[in-house]
């Protein structure tokens, strides 16, 4: 399915809502803290700032921000929204799409680093993250830490949320480091389903990728809270440095 009918009008409409525990203020609070610590008196860039669940705090806190987001739908919803406009937004591919001037920060935030259905794109992914930083600028990316140890011999799925209104199951091809997020809503006359694509990967390649855009892994967590990263985490966030 081409991204701008996965993310169209129907996704974007009912994105915040179907995605509201990203939106309480622990997990807000926690992610602009790290961002902003990190930003300083530079301005920072989004990748696929999307409503700007983000974007907006992190503006409200005094960071300029500007965002890349490939679905004119999502950006629409950012646009209604108050203080959006302190955020310029192109609409583009975060892989490729470049914006004027140059960042203390380009962060990509909630996995959205798998919608790149390639190596080949996240490694341009990267290196378009680099070409916008400044000398001493970070690249940070948060995403999930693939649950192959959940997987007992033979399977495929694994679910991450069993809720009243809500079930989400995992798919993966292990071979081809592909993960299938099915979700299903039901509830209030909704009966809904969701389907979307993403391509894994372990925190090492990550590094060489970085490696590839001249970048060097400054630190890596669990989450924004700076929780140790270790082998049972589920997620990582990344930064990586431009020298």
């Amino acid at each position: 399915m081409p991204d701008e009918e996965l993310w169209g009008e129907r996704v974007a409409s009912t994105y915040d809502a179907d995605c509201a525990e990203m939106f309480l203020p622990e997990v807000i609070d926690a992610t602009v803290d790290f961002l902003a610590d990190l930003a300083g008196e530079r301005p920072a860039l989004e990748f696929a700032v999307g409503t700007g669940r983000i974007a907006l705090p992190l503006s409200a806190r005094g960071v300029a921000v500007a965002g890349i987001e490939q679905s004119p739908a999502m950006a629409d919803v950012l646009a209604a929204k108050p203080g959006a406009d302190r955020i310029p937004v192109t609409i583009g591919d975060m892989a490729t799409t470049r914006v004027g001037g140059s960042f203390g920060v380009v962060y990509l935030v909630f996995n959205t680093i798998t919608n790149l259905l390639s190596q080949e794109e996240q490694v341009d992914c990267f290196c378009n993250a680099a070409a916008h930083l400044d000398s001493g600028g970070a690249f940070v990316v948060e995403t999930f830490v693939p649950a192959l140890r959940r997987l007992p011999s033979g399977e495929r799925f694994v679910a991450f949320d069993v809720s009243e209104h809500h079930i989400g199951v995992d798919e993966y091809d292990v071979v081809n480091q592909v993960a299938t997020s099915h979700h299903h809503w039901t509830g209030d006359g909704r009966n809904d389903v969701f389907r979307s694509t993403h391509r894994y990967a372990w925190p090492a390649e990550y590094d060489l990728m970085a490696r590839l855009a001249g970048l060097t892994r400054r630190e890596r967590w669990s989450d924004w809270l700076r929780s140790p990263f270790t082998a049972d985490s589920t997620s990582h966030v990344s930064v990586w440095e431009k020298s």
